[in-house]
């Protein structure tokens, strides 16, 4: 008695979940994107340097944006030194060591910047770390 050998039929190509998931991606680039955007002022011109660290931005830091005119703005909401306080403190008791980079106009008064470092550091921070941008080549 022979048998014959049969071959198992090529299984078909299923479209449908790869096209679930290459659209789950570009939703989750698409809103991590705009997140870490809107953290940033794009009415801030930080000053330059011809020194510093890479931009890396460290996982869960706090962007601190001082615009030219002296106001504070942290995650879009205009804050005063007192609201600014409160919500670093609460920041504080629950993360140590807690990263904040401070985004300060070139043309912001410098008292204004000194203020925003002592708020910091009356709420607890001390990891401070200052944005600028690398000079433009001549």
């Amino acid at each position: 008695m022979k048998f014959q050998k049969r071959q198992p039929e090529p299984a078909a190509m299923q479209l449908a979940p790869m096209i679930d998931i290459v659209f789950l991606l570009l939703i989750f680039f698409i809103v991590t994107w705009q997140f870490s955007r809107s953290e940033t002022e794009v009415k801030i011109s930080v000053p330059s340097s011809q020194e510093g660290a890479d931009p890396k931005r460290v996982l869960g830091e706090i962007i601190v944006n001082v615009r030219a005119t002296g106001e504070v703005v942290v995650e879009g909401m205009e804050m005063s030194q007192a609201q600014l306080k409160e919500k670093l403190a609460a920041i504080a008791k629950q993360h140590k060591n807690q990263p904040v980079r401070l985004r300060g106009d070139a043309k912001c008064e410098y008292q204004t910047i000194v203020e925003v470092i002592d708020t910091c550091q009356r709420a607890g921070i001390w990891n401070i770390s200052f944005a600028t941008q690398r000079k433009k080549a001549e």
